[in-house]
């Protein structure tokens, strides 16, 4: 007679997660594992991806958050930072856009100036609060320039601290470098299993999980090569999601662009971008996943909008999931230079966060032009321009 935990995860229903019941002599477990909600998984996810809405990443770490305030003469102050993420959850008409934001561990635990928790702003909005869960990409030991991210230990404590506070997602990156002779089998497989328990982890929780491999813009690689990576880093990591019992109709997919590096000396068009990411995806992405946000990756907001928009007006009709956003910098950094610390532009820098999530969304229609971006808000002193060193512990 097979045990429960030998029950074959075909026989359950999707998503549920069999448990051995302890035997005489076992030592009692720490956590009685249940099933997990299924249907609030799918609920949740599905609400992440529709209406034409994306995700927001706010989820910056400190020195991260604090070194883009020193490029643009902000103090690196608890209060500063506090002020800012204020400014992005209170933009007027922001959930027309945005179905979920991604918190960092301060944010979660702050409050407007008027002592409102930021959760309670969030959901407010009509928003669904969300968490970064990783502690950052860490060198890999025996792979010299490659990464692995950490954060395992202790995550179900946090997971289940996180889901009380009101967060209902997560997100775990992981980074790829490309390179001579990198990334190896070990960082991909190392990174996909870390991704895969950390899933697993957020479902018990009850949080959906946003499973974020990055394959890095950095480089001279080609387009071509950018895809052949991507696609392996994508099949792996669904084979160990598929090995820890995630349930991927209760997940989002948080991918890169398939795109040449940043150094390579041929860039192609929008159109063969989208061409070959969506090509990409359909060779590696199960139909069971309800959707697909990608992250900006260094691009500017223009670009990264105008790469969507394509996909979306190519390819929407003929895909299993939906294709949205989940960008951090590429929605706020007009924002975050119009404001400058100085609270007599906290107007003028919502208008112009308000509007890239506008454009993000018209993307996610295929209805993008840029034309839409003559009258938006500016920074006359720094204009828009792609970022060339995409930093490696968040995006």
């Amino acid at each position: 007679m097979s045990t429960p935990s030998q029950v074959s995860r075909q026989t359950l229903p999707e998503g549920e997660i069999a448990s051995a019941k302890p035997r005489a002599g076992d030592p009692k477990p720490e956590v009685m594992q249940l099933p997990i909600n299924t249907q609030r998984l799918t609920d949740t996810a599905r609400t992440l991806v529709a209406a034409d809405k994306g995700l927001l990443a706010m989820d910056e770490s400190n020195p991260t958050c604090d070194k883009r305030f020193a490029k643009v003469g902000i103090p690196q102050t608890v209060e500063a930072r506090r002020a800012y993420r204020e400014l992005i959850i209170t933009t007027p008409g922001l959930g027309e856009s945005i179905s979920g934001v991604i918190l960092y561990d301060e944010t979660i635990r702050q409050q407007k100036k008027d002592g409102t928790p930021f959760v309670k702003v969030i959901t407010d909005a009509g928003i669904i609060p969300g968490i970064k869960v990783d502690t950052g990409a860490k060198c890999l030991a025996g792979h010299p320039g490659e990464k692995v991210t950490e954060g395992l230990d202790g995550l179900r404590d946090r997971l289940a601290e996180y889901s009380h506070m009101g967060a209902r997602f997560a997100k775990w990156r992981a980074v790829i470098a490309l390179g001579d002779g990198i990334p190896s089998r070990g960082c991909i497989e190392a990174n996909a299993q870390a991704l895969a328990r950390y899933a697993a982890l957020c479902q018990e929780a009850g949080m959906v999980p946003v499973v974020e491999p990055e394959v890095l813009m950095d480089g001279e690689h080609t387009l071509e090569r950018c895809g052949e990576v991507t696609e392996e880093v994508l099949r792996s990591v669904f084979n160990q999601l598929y090995v820890q019992r995630v349930m991927l109709g209760g997940m989002i997919l948080k991918p890169n662009m398939v795109l040449p590096g940043l150094s390579c000396p041929k860039q192609e068009t929008v159109d063969e971008v989208a061409d070959a990411t969506v090509r990409c995806l359909l060779r590696a992405v199960p139909a069971a996943v309800p959707g697909i946000a990608f992250l900006s990756g260094g691009q500017s907001g223009e670009l990264a909008s105008a790469r969507l928009n394509a996909m979306n007006v190519r390819f929407k009709s003929r895909l299993p999931w939906a294709v949205a956003f989940s960008f951090a910098r590429a929605i706020q950094r007009p924002a975050l230079e119009i404001w400058r610390g100085n609270e007599s532009q906290v107007s003028a820098a919502q208008q112009a966060l308000y509007h890239r999530a506008k454009c993000n969304a018209a993307a996610r229609r295929g209805t993008y032009d840029a034309a839409m971006e003559t009258d938006r808000p500016a920074s006359p002193e720094h204009p828009m321009e792609i970022e060339h060193a995409p930093e490696i512990h968040n995006r």
